[in-house]
Order: C-alpha cells, then structure tokens, then sequence
C-alpha cells in the first residue's frame, strides 16, 4: 500500500505520523511511505533520516494525498486537508468528531474511511492508541497549571509545590483514568495536596495501594466535585467518555465562588470540554480568565513535546498501522478492537457515541456494536 505522512498543519502543532522507525516498519512489509519535506522537523527528524528509513520525500501536501492511499497523522484534518481526501484514501489519525459537526461533515462528504486513534479499543477495555497522549497531557497539565498559577500568568502568585512552612496548592483532579493518574502522580511527586474524584471503585483502590495515601480519592458526586473545586488552588478536568462529548462537571455560576487566581485545566478540551466556560486555545496563547479563574485548554497538550509524544504515539499505533497497510479495511473484519476506531465509512458514521453526540443515523458495518452488517 501506499502510505502518506503530511505535515501537521494545526496551530502549534509539531508532531508527526510517522517516525524514521515506524516508516523502516512499514517498508519492510512491502509498502510505499511518501513523506511531506519538512513533516518531522518539529519532532526533530529531518528528511534525510526519512530516505534512509526508506521513504520518498514528497514536496507538498497535495503531492502526498494524491500519491497516498492511506493517510497517517496525529491530529485531526483541518478543512484544506479533508477536502483533499476521496473514497480511496483510508485515514489514521486522531479525530474527536464528536465536538466538531464541521469536520464531521468534510469527512462524510469525503467518502473516505476514517479510523479514530481514540476510539480502538483493547480486551481490557482500554483505549491502547489514546493512552500514550494521555499519559502526557496528564503529566504537561500539571507543570502547565503551575506556571500559570504564578502572577505574572494571571494566577494567584501560588508556588505548586510550597516551601517549608508553607503549604502546597491543593490539586484537584476530576477522573482517575489514564490522564487523571498521570496528573495525580505528577503533582504529588512536586509536593502538591492531590484529591481525585473518580467514580470507579476498583480504580480508586488501585490509586490508594500504589500511592498509599499520599493522594486522596473520593468518590465523584455532585456535591464532591463543588465541594472540592471551591477548596481547590488547581482543578484539572480529566474525564472521558470515549468516542462522545466530555460531560460539563464544573459550571459557569461555581466560577464566582472558587479562589480568585485558581486554575483550571481542561485536558478533555478535544471532546469539548469538561468545563462549561470552556473553549480551545493554542500554545501561543494558551489562557484566558473567566469570573477570576485562570483557564488553560489548549487542545493539543502533547505537541508541546514532539519527540516523547510523536515516539510514544508511534510505538502504540504502529501494529494497527501495519495492519491497515497490509490488509486495508479487511484488518477490520479480522480485529474489533481496531474495527471500533472506525468513525465514517462511505459516507456514514459508523461509531455509536459519535453519531449519538452529534445527533446522526449510525450504522455498523462491521457487527462490532452489535448491529447488523451493512
């Protein structure tokens, strides 16, 4: 197959598809990788370790869609990208359609397959090729919330970690899955009072064997989450429903009645948000303060570090990856999990919470949701 890398063309984005490892993969099962000039600069992989993986180098975009008949990317296609793509072109990447109509109706005009990196799922349950990014989004929204706490950001002039004789922030984390751990962790190892409001009890057991009390659950009610968002210096927003639109846990009028300089980090910011009062921004300009709350959702955490995001990413997607290259859209008939990444098909939305968040017929083409084949 004929596989395509573009370069990354949302705002402060600087990851890539493809790394010079995964790229020598693929053409050693017998595939074809053009790669965009310049696509891995940002991630630090220059064009020349490309060619000696393997790859030809392309000279724009339009020269690797045309060329390619399987699209891998990191982040969602922008409108110039989706409307480059066709009824031939299968398309690997991240899309979190549900918050986005816009690109949902590209995609469906498009005719293309589109598999969702956040939607395959594992036996366990898990979500194998969202884990990486949300390991590190985890970990980047916690040293992020830190320096926005400080004055000159706009927060309340707050060091995370305190010093002796002085307490720490009080961090509250809304989710204990995989971003929400990874937040915990991060800001207990920076000394910060950690609590995270979870509402799976096993998963709470597990984070109080393995931190042994030196981060809080509790369970996730109405009235724990106000509770602890007014006690809190830091909330990160770290809830998940895969596929659908994030859940709002913390409302416009609790703005008004939390610190004056707090901070709130959105993480679920690509499916929405989990914060009523919030809206995407970028690493460039990444805050703005609502009520006296700081809040940062910059919807593509990870791109602030390419090379750990564009490797960790890489090593989950590259089997399924493979798999599409060598078999196409009949590496769904053969595995489910990767069957359940796929979001549009022919024109139609094919994953269940999508097409429920954006209010559309969905179909199953596949029999993975238990409807019948198409």
């Amino acid at each position: 197959m004929r596989v395509g890398v573009p370069s990354e063309i949302k705002p402060g984005e600087h990851r890539v598809g493809l790394t010079p490892t995964a790229v020598r993969e693929y053409v050693a099962h017998g595939h074809q990788v053009l790669v965009q000039q310049g696509a891995g600069l940002g991630a630090g992989y220059a064009d020349e370790a490309y060619v000696k993986a393997g790859a030809s180098i392309a000279p724009d975009a339009d020269a690797v869609f045309a060329g390619a008949e399987m699209i891998v990317k990191v982040k969602e296609p922008q409108k110039i990208e989706w409307e480059r793509l066709t009824q031939r072109h299968i398309l690997f990447t991240y899309l979190h359609l549900a918050p986005d109509p816009a690109q949902t109706e590209g995609l469906l005009a498009s005719g293309c397959a589109a598999i969702a990196y956040e939607t395959v799922t594992d036996a366990k349950g898990g979500l194998p090729l969202l884990a990486p990014m949300s390991e590190v989004a985890g970990r980047i929204a916690v040293f992020s919330a830190a320096e926005t706490l400080l004055k000159h950001n706009g927060g309340m002039g707050l060091l995370l970690c305190g010093v002796p004789g002085v307490p720490p922030a009080r961090v509250a984390v809304l989710g204990g899955g995989v971003v929400g751990s990874n937040a915990a962790r991060m800001a207990a190892g920076l000394g910060a009072e950690v609590v995270v409001l979870e509402r799976s009890i096993p998963r709470m057991r597990e984070l109080d064997d393995l931190y042994q009390g030196r981060i809080l659950t509790r369970y996730s009610t109405l009235d724990a989450v106000e509770e602890e968002i007014l006690k809190a210096d830091v909330v990160i927003g770290a809830v998940l429903t895969a596929g659908a639109a994030a859940p709002k846990l913390v409302r416009r009028e609790h703005l008004s009645r939390m610190k004056p300089g707090s901070v709130l980090v959105d993480v679920s910011i690509d499916q929405g948000g989990c914060f009523e009062t919030s809206h995407p921004t970028t690493h460039a300009e990444p805050t703005y303060t609502v009520d006296g709350v700081v809040h940062y959702c910059v919807a593509n955490m990870p791109g602030a570090a390419p090379r750990t995001s564009s490797e960790a990413l890489g090593n989950a997607t590259l089997p399924f990856g493979l798999a599409l290259a060598d078999k196409g859209l009949d590496a769904l008939e053969d595995n489910v999990h990767l069957a359940r990444g796929l979001n549009v098909l022919g024109g139609k939305l094919t994953h269940p919470a999508v097409a429920q968040a954006l209010v559309k017929d969905f179909v199953d083409p596949f029999g993975v949701w238990g409807g019948s084949k198409l």
